[in-house]
Order: structure tokens, then C-alpha cells, then sequence
């Protein structure tokens, strides 16, 4: 690994710059200076209520926990700085509220699985979301819930606001409802491209267009701060709100991967890929989509049910850092598919009956170990495959981030099995990314702004004679998804010719 690099702020970023993010857990609020030095962080917690399938939060919850954020977070800075703040949320997440801006409904909760049956009706022969390179809605989507919100109670139909979480926010800190952005929305059925409400699907559904907000892209200027919300908050009054955009997207922000071809490979309890591309990137199989960005930029992405969520399930109360000291000393080739929980994947390829398997001898529990987080890096090189088959551009910098990340020995073996460079942010949260989208309202572009504001911590060198070591361990993994049927054989033959000299 190389040393870090420092970054200086471009003249018109100077100030200081708001990320608010609301999680499933938590609120917090991250104040910026214009080269990415966080000057101050403060978080609340959340608290949320399942039932069965179900999971709601009360949204007055989340203004009071961020309110209480902010306050702590400013106590002691000059906020006469302050320029403009964004706010992320959960994706999917949605409540009712009347004309006031006051709930009507429970914050259903991204997960909240509710809507199975409105979900068949959403997706029945429709071709906007094909169009849209999704394919389908599953049934936590925002549009499925709303309409089982709008049959389990007609009355809502009547004087109701449909709110994603984060326009319950912007609501309270301007005094007036804003426009949403197209990021929350993609999930409530927002036409990306045409940039408009598919009216004509919400007809058929029974969503009357007076819920559904106005809606603009990422990055826009909303509106500033109320005196009441000043307040609340201790953010000045007359701050500008700038639109924001989900936490996946925010937390992509924050990793700086935003050039043509950049990738943001998030490794947490699964395998997440969030990439940039000037073109919206469509998947016949629906596995990966696209949310809008700023400006005319696409962010495809995918979600994998592997990661490094298989080593807690696997290894439970294990030191994982004496297993991987060991694992690094045996260096063996035996690989695992390292499915999360019940089996079923979603990406690179869609197979409900996957289920993990192990090619190749692990005697011990360091070798099973290792053959685990090769699996995850053979499954990465596989996404990025996959990618490049759809025409999505691949070939930009990477970085990662996610909790599998601050493993440094894995780091190396998936930059080696990558065959690519790799840089860590030092920290890539939501709300840093919020940070970087506000200082766009300074008239600095997105790509600028986070150049100048997300630090690399460290940069890492894939090792030619470990790259040509794992291929034939990656092209053993292929076979093997191919021979079960799981992976398609055009997908994989696809990924035998990038690998070939």
C-alpha cells in the first residue's frame, strides 16, 4: 500500500458544507471544510418497530434525532460558514402526510416486505420499468407500498403527500413542501429518462397524481433554510438545501468513484457495486439498475447476496484477524461460493436456488476461511465481468469501502485477483457524500468537488505474479456456476475471453 494523498480545496468550495444522513439506525449530521476535513459529526439513534414482514419509524422520530444531530455537531463551529447542506436516506423508504406536512402514516421502512400482492400488479405487463433497465419492482420498492398504503385506506387517496424520507426533512427545513429528487424516486416508479411521473401507470393503479411530488435531479438547489428549522437545527437560516440522493448513492459520493467508468466495491454482510457511466446501462436479466445522477451522468449498480457477511456465519466469535494471519500463511487455491444466509443470488446473475458450495480441499478452518474470501474476490472479478458484457464501462478507478475493507490482507488478494489498482477513502460514509453534493451549489461540478474533498488513505498495487496464480481459480469458479446453471453460459463465456492474454 502507497501513502495517502492530500487534497487542497478549490477557492469556491470554501465554507463549510452539511451531509445529513438518515439510516435505518441512526441520524447524523457531518459538517465539511472544502478539502474533506470533517470538522464536526454527531448521530442520534433511531428505533423502528418489525412485525413480521413489516417495519416502520415514526418520521417525527427522524427530524427530532437529526434536529438533535445538527445541534450537537455545530455547538462550537463558526456557522456563519456554513453554504449548503443535502440530505440521504434509506432507499424505498415512504410515508403519507397531509397538506402540513404532518404524517398520516408510519414511515414504511426500505425492508418493510408488506406489499407482495400489490407488487404482482405493479409489474404486471408493464413496460416502464423494461425501459428503465430494471425490469421489475420487488415488493420493499416504494410504488408496491404505496399502493397497498392507498387499498388498506382509500381515504388516504384524498388530501395526502406522498413523502420519501428524506422530503419529510427537506419539508421542516425549508417550511415548505420541496421538490423531491429522482434518486428517492426512482423506486416509487419515476421515469428516469422522460423525466416525469408515468401517469398513465399510476392511473391504472389508483395513485392519484396530487400525491406525487415534483420532482428534480440530484443536485439541484431546493430551497434555504426557514427561521423555525434555523431554530431547531442551529444550522443558519437562509442555508441552501440542495437535492440529495440515497444512502447507497450518498456513500458512492463520499468513496469520490463519480469519472466515467469509476466503481465504488462496497464489501459489508454482502457485495455491493455502485459505478458511473455517461449512458444509462440496461439489463435484460434486471439485476443491475440505474439511479440518475447530477447533471447528465448514470450510476448502474448491483447487489450480491455474498460477502463478508459469510464469515460471522461461518466462523462465529472467531478472531478474524489470527484466521486471517493464518489463511495468508497456508495462501491455499481452494475457493468457496460464499453465499449469505439462506442461498438465492441476485448479482452478477439471478438464481433463487443458488446455494454456496467448495471446490478444491480446506482441511482446516484457516484454509475454509481463505477459501472464503477468495470466493468473495472471484465473485467481484465476476461482477465486473458481468458489467462490461451489459456495455457499462468498467475500466475507471475503483476503490472499496464496507467494513471487509479494513481487512488489509483481503484488500491485496482482491486487487490481485482484479488484476487493478485500488485506492481507500479514509472514509466514505453518506454523509460525507451529502457534504460533496452541497458544495455543488457553489457552482463546482460533482467530479471537482469530490476531488477536492474525498481523501485517499491508501492506494494498493495488484501483484502480477498473484493474478496470473488466481485465474485459473476464477475460470474454476466460473465453470462451476455454469455447470450448475445458475450463471449463463453467454456471461460466462464472456468473462473466459477478459481473461484470456
Amino acid at each position: 500500500m502507497s501513502d495517502p494523498r492530500h487534497h487542497g480545496a478549490a477557492p469556491a468550495l470554501d465554507g463549510i458544507w452539511l451531509g445529513l444522513d438518515l439510516g435505518t439506525q441512526s441520524a447524523r449530521c457531518v459538517a465539511v471544510d472544502g478539502t474533506g476535513q470533517v470538522l464536526a459529526t454527531a448521530a442520534r439513534p433511531l428505533t423502528g418497530r418489525r412485525d413480521g414482514n413489516r417495519h416502520e419509524q415514526d418520521p417525527e422520530e427522524w427530524w427530532r434525532a437529526l434536529g438533535a444531530a445538527c445541534r450537537e455537531a455545530l455547538d462550537g463551529l463558526d456557522t456563519r460558514r456554513i453554504r449548503g447542506l443535502a440530505v440521504d436516506g434509506t432507499s424505498g423508504t415512504i410515508l403519507l402526510a397531509d397538506h402540513r406536512g404532518t404524517p398520516r402514516t408510519p414511515g414504511l421502512m426500505y425492508d418493510d416486505g408488506r406489499a407482495a400482492a400489490p407488487a404482482a400488479a405493479v409489474n404486471a405487463g408493464e413496460k416502464v420499468w423494461q425501459e428503465l433497465g430494471y425490469r421489475t419492482m420487488q415488493p420493499s420498492w416504494a410504488l408496491p407500498k404505496l399502493v397497498a398504503l392507498l387499498e388498506d385506506d382509500p381515504g388516504l387517496r384524498t388530501g395526502s403527500r406522498l413523502l420519501h424520507q428524506v422530503d419529510l426533512i427537506t419539508w421542516r427545513l425549508a417550511g415548505r413542501q420541496l421538490a423531491s429528487d429522482a434518486s428517492h424516486a426512482l423506486k416509487t416508479g419515476y421515469h428516469l429518462v422522460e423525466e416525469r411521473w408515468p401517469q398513465e401507470v399510476m392511473d391504472g393503479l389508483g395513485v392519484p397524481g396530487s400525491l406525487l411530488p415534483d420532482v428534480v435531479r440530484p443536485g439541484s438547489p431546493l430551497g434555504t433554510v426557514c427561521a423555525p428549522a434555523a431554530e431547531a437545527t442551529g444550522i443558519p437560516e437562509g442555508t441552501t438545501i440542495v437535492a440529495g440522493m440515497t444512502d447507497g448513492c450518498a456513500a458512492q459520493i463520499g468513496a469520490g468513484a463519480l469519472a466515467p467508468g469509476a466503481w465504488n466495491s462496497v464489501l459489508g454482510t454482502t457485495l455491493v457495486l455502485k459505478g458511473s457511466s455517461p449512458h444509462l446501462v440496461r439489463d435484460p436479466a434486471g439485476v443491475v439498475y440505474c439511479h440518475r445522477g447530477p447533471g447528465g451522468t448514470w450510476l448502474p449498480g448491483g447487489a450480491s447476496s455474498s460477502g463478508a457477511g459469510v464469515l460471522s456465519q461461518r466462523f462465529p466469535g472467531a478472531d478474524l484477524d489470527a484466521l486471517t494471519a493464518q489463511a495468508a500463511a497456508l495462501d491455499p487455491d481452494a475457493v468457496a461460493y460464499p453465499l449469505v444466509a439462506g442461498g438465492g443470488e441476485r448479482f452478477p446473475f439471478r438464481a433463487p436456488g443458488a446455494a454456496p458450495f467448495l471446490l478444491g480441499e480446506a482441511p482446516t478452518r484457516a484454509a475454509e476461511f481463505h477459501a472464503c474470501l477468495l470466493g468473495v474476490a472471484c465473485l467481484e472479478r465476476l461482477c465486473f465481468d458481468y458489467l462490461d458484457h451489459l456495455g457499462a464501462p468498467v475500466d475507471g478507478p475503483l476503490t472499496f469501502t464496507g467494513g471487509g475493507a479494513r481487512n488489509a490482507y483481503w484488500c491485496q488478494l482482491r486487487a490481485d485477483v482484479l488484476g487493478r489498482p485500488v485506492r481507500l477513502p479514509q472514509q466514505a460514509e453518506g454523509a460525507l457524500g451529502m457534504a460533496v453534493l452541497a458544495a455543488t451549489s457553489s457552482g463546482t461540478g460533482l467530479q471537482e468537488a469530490a476531488a477536492a474533498m474525498v481523501r485517499t488513505a491508501w492506494e494498493i498495487t495488484p501483484r502480477p505474479a498473484r493474478t496470473a496464480r488466481y485465474l485459473p481459480v476464477h475460470l474454476r469458479f466460473i465453470d462451476e456456476l455454469t455447470r450448475r446453471g445458475w450463471l449463463d453460459r453467454s456471461v460466462a463465456d464472456h468473462a473466459r475471453r477478459r481473461a484470456a492474454p
